[in-house]
């Protein structure tokens, strides 16, 4: 499965878009639309920059692939909104973290999928201390993965 208009919609919404990097709550240095990566591995690094929204986009893009690879690796049914809401995550949180994470092991023993929501709220801190914009994306997230 690929990433829908709704997951990127709310990755867009809640990563916003700067062309310069910047350190992000967690302390790791970002640009475009979240990203901490480039494409072709390396990080982001102080003072760089892109030259508009659209290389922003495109940077997205391109390292979309491996978080989706990541989802679809959990080898469970999930419809179009479940995927992209746990797109939206592990692109915040990581694929490792996804990966060892108790949401996956409750997705693939079958439990319900109001219990796996809650697991989002799990994920809202940065360095150990909750954040009031990682409490609204999980709680974007867990509403898209319930939508049928």
């Amino acid at each position: 499965m690929n990433i829908g208009k709704k997951g990127l919609a709310l990755i867009k919404e809640f990563e916003g878009c700067k062309l310069t990097s910047y350190k992000c709550p967690a302390g790791v240095w970002t640009i475009g639309i979240g990203s901490t990566r480039y494409s072709d591995g390396s990080a982001v690094k102080q003072g760089q920059t892109l030259a508009n929204e659209e290389a922003a986009l495109l940077l997205l893009s391109k390292t979309l692939a491996s978080y989706e690879h990541a989802v679809n690796a959990i080898k469970v049914e999930l419809s179009q909104n479940e995927f992209d809401a746990l797109v939206s995550l592990t692109y915040n949180i990581g694929a490792g973290n996804l990966a060892s994470s108790t949401l996956v092991k409750m997705l693939k023993a079958g439990d319900s999928k109001a219990e796996i929501a809650k697991q989002f709220l799990r994920w809202d801190k940065a360095n150990g201390k909750p954040l009031a914009g990682l409490t609204r994306r999980r709680n974007a997230e867990a509403e898209l993965f319930l939508t049928p």
